[in-house]
C-alpha cells in the first residue's frame, strides 16, 4: 500500500494527458474573480528530478513529457507552468499536480494536499512550504471527506490514488457520491489508469450512471517499455469547467500523434 512512487512515472504519457488538462481547466477557472480551494488527496511529493536514476531507468518521462511538449502550443497553460518550475528548479525538473496548481493559485485561494506515504509526504511539505498549502499525512479519502465542503466553497479536486490497491476501483464510485453530497458545487476530476485487464470498466460504468452529464476522457498509447502494463488514461471529471470538452478534444488529437 506504502510501495508506490511517482519519481519512476514522473512525466509519463499519463502524467502529460492529466496534468495537461488540470492545467487548462484551472486556468480557466482563476479568471473569475472569485477565491477557489484546490484539494488533491493524493499529492505524492509534488517535484521530480527526471535525470534520477529512477526516472532514468524506467525511460517513461522520455517517451512522455519529452516527446509530447512541443507538440502542445507554446502558450498552453501547461507549458507556462512547466518553464516556470524549471527556472526555479533546473532543466530536470517535473512539476507534480500540486506544484502546478498552485502556479494558477491567488491571494485568497486555498491549498489542501494529502499524502500518505511518510517518505513522499516530507518531500511534499518541503517542495510546497513557499506556497503556504495546508498538508495532511493521511489517507486521502479520508481527508477529502474532512476537507469538504470547503471555504472557500468554489473550488477542484484532483482525486489520483495508484490504483495499486484493487479496491479502489470498487470503492471510488462510492466516495465520489458522497463527496458530491457535501460538495454538490464543486469541480471533481478522477485520474484513472487503462490497463489490458480492463479493471477500470466496472468503475466507469458506475461513474457514468451515476454521473451522466460529467466528461469522460481516454487516451491511448502505445507501452513505454516491453512488458510495460499501463496503455492509456483516464480523466473524469464532474463539474467540468468551460472549454474542458474543447481541450480534452485537442488532446485526443495530440495523442493520437504518436501513432505518426
Amino acid at each position: 500500500m506504502l510501495s508506490y512512487q511517482h519519481i519512476f512515472h514522473a512525466g509519463n504519457l499519463a502524467d502529460v494527458h492529466k496534468h495537461a488538462l488540470l492545467c487548462a481547466m484551472l486556468d480557466y477557472m482563476v479568471q473569475k474573480d472569485k477565491p477557489l480551494t484546490y484539494i488533491e488527496t493524493h499529492a505524492g511529493r509534488g517535484l521530480y528530478d527526471l535525470g534520477s536514476a529512477e526516472a532514468v531507468k524506467t525511460g517513461e518521462a522520455a517517451q512522455g513529457i519529452a516527446r509530447l511538449e512541443e507538440r502542445l502550443p507554446a502558450d498552453h497553460p501547461y507549458r507556462r507552468r512547466l518553464r516556470e518550475e524549471r527556472a526555479i528548479f533546473g532543466p530536470d525538473a517535473y512539476p507534480g499536480s500540486p506544484l502546478l496548481a498552485a502556479g494558477f493559485l491567488r491571494d485568497g485561494d486555498a491549498m489542501h494536499l494529502a499524502e500518505l506515504h511518510p517518505q513522499e509526504f516530507r518531500e511534499l511539505a518541503n517542495v510546497m512550504e513557499p506556497w503556504g498549502a495546508h498538508l495532511r499525512q493521511e489517507d486521502g479519502f479520508r481527508a477529502a471527506l474532512a476537507l469538504t465542503p470547503p471555504t472557500p466553497r468554489r473550488g477542484f479536486m484532483l482525486i489520483d490514488p495508484s490504483f495499486e490497491v484493487k479496491a479502489d476501483y470498487d470503492a471510488i464510485p462510492k466516495h465520489m457520491a458522497a463527496l458530491t453530497r457535501k460538495w454538490n458545487v464543486g469541480t471533481i476530476a478522477l485520474w484513472y489508469p487503462l490497463l489490458p485487464s480492463g479493471l477500470h470498466r466496472p468503475m466507469m460504468a458506475a461513474l457514468r450512471d451515476r454521473f451522466p452529464e460529467a466528461l469522460a476522457h481516454e487516451v491511448r498509447f502505445p507501452p513505454a517499455r516491453e512488458g510495460h502494463g499501463l496503455v492509456g488514461s483516464g480523466m473524469f471529471v464532474v463539474n467540468p469547467p468551460w472549454g474542458s470538452e474543447a481541450e480534452a478534444e485537442r488532446l485526443t488529437a495530440l495523442f493520437a500523434g504518436l501513432t505518426r
